[in-house]
């Protein structure tokens, strides 16, 4: 049964990997590259699990990337700091905990990237709403059917899987 259930979940995995357009990851890439040899600032921003991912992408990007060198790009988890979502969560509201950290922190031709599993939480819509705005360079990673943000985002990365 459960040797079953492994197997029936890798082969939707692998599906979806199969049949997915790789070159939308290429072009964050490149966008990752610019953004490090320009010296622009890199958000990322989720809910749940894809909070706990900014976190560690964002350690990665800063850290791992060049460990021995100090050559990481400038990164920034938005859903780290919890003092910060906790004061912004009482005195704007939960919706705008990203938002509000972007209008301080963020300018054009930063990067933004948003991960979400539906792609419908108000505070990663706002987060997008106020990238675009700024003129950030915002990309989303989702599931699902994608939701408000693959429309949002002016680069959506859309893994069409229920899991």
């Amino acid at each position: 049964m459960m040797l079953k259930l492994y197997s029936n979940y890798v082969k939707r995995i692998e599906s979806v990997m199969d049949s997915f357009d790789w070159q939308l990851v290429h072009q964050l890439s490149l966008s990752l590259q610019q953004a490090w040899r320009s010296g622009h600032n890199v958000f990322l921003c989720g809910n749940g699990g894809s909070a706990g991912n900014a976190v560690h992408i964002a350690n990665d990007f800063n850290y791992g990337i060049d460990k021995n060198g100090g050559l990481g790009l400038r990164v920034e988890a938005l859903p780290a700091n919890t003092s910060v979502l906790t004061c912004l969560a009482n005195d704007e509201g939960y919706e705008n905990i990203f938002s509000q950290q972007l209008k301080v922190k963020a300018n054009p031709d930063d990067i933004l990237i948003v991960l979400s599993g539906s792609g419908n939480s108000q505070n990663v819509i706002h987060a997008l709403d106020v990238g675009n705005k700024i003129r950030m360079k915002t990309f989303a990673i989702l599931g699902f059917s994608g939701g408000r943000c693959k429309e949002l985002a002016q680069n959506s990365i859309h893994f069409e899987i229920e899991d």
